[in-house]
């Protein structure tokens, strides 16, 4: 059996074009800065956006989307529970928004070969959180701001800010991958 390299490695989301492209499938992270949380509705609603040649509510260029919806927060947090949603709900909507800028996506499982694709075409990367670990993950959240589809509740698009959010990556851009 191959043995998987644990290289922990601190990435800042504001160099994640550049990052992207070192980074391998097994290597651990630690991601600071902003990213975007988006599920099914929201991807189904900012592809339509995109349908109709409206701008989205976020710079898609060089983003990290987190397939999560995150729990309302208990008193002096920002958030509660935000573990990640299986990424392959999200395979449809993938391959364009990665052509338009996307550089990196946080998720739980495996992806499709369109995505796949994509990811090694536009040089981005997918990382995986750890599901059932929601409570875990919010204690690396700073702050939650909410920039779209306020309707959807939980799903709505909301901007956050994270400190040391640890993740695994589970494909990156050489097609190197942890799903066999």
């Amino acid at each position: 059996m191959e043995e998987v390299k644990m290289e922990r490695i601190s990435v800042c989301t504001e160099e994640i074009k550049q990052t992207a492209q070192q980074l391998r499938a097994g290597d651990t992270v630690y991601l600071s800065g902003t990213i975007y949380t988006a599920r099914d509705a929201a991807h189904k609603r900012l592809n339509e956006m995109l349908d109709r040649g409206e701008q989205l509510p976020f710079p898609l260029v060089n983003a990290v989307v987190y397939y999560a919806g995150p729990t309302p927060a208990p008193a002096g947090l920002p958030v509660g529970s935000c573990g990640p949603t299986t990424s392959s709900r999200m395979d449809v909507f993938t391959p364009r928004f990665l052509d338009l800028g996307l550089k990196a996506m946080i998720g739980k499982g495996d992806r499709s070969a369109a995505v796949k694709d994509a990811i090694c075409r536009n040089n981005a990367v997918y990382f995986c959180a750890v599901g059932g670990a929601g409570a875990l993950a919010a204690q690396s959240i700073r702050s939650l701001r909410v920039v779209a589809f306020e309707d959807l509740g939980c799903e709505s698009v909301k901007e956050l800010r994270v400190e040391k959010f640890p993740l695994i990556v589970g494909i990156d851009c050489q097609g190197g991958t942890l799903f066999r």
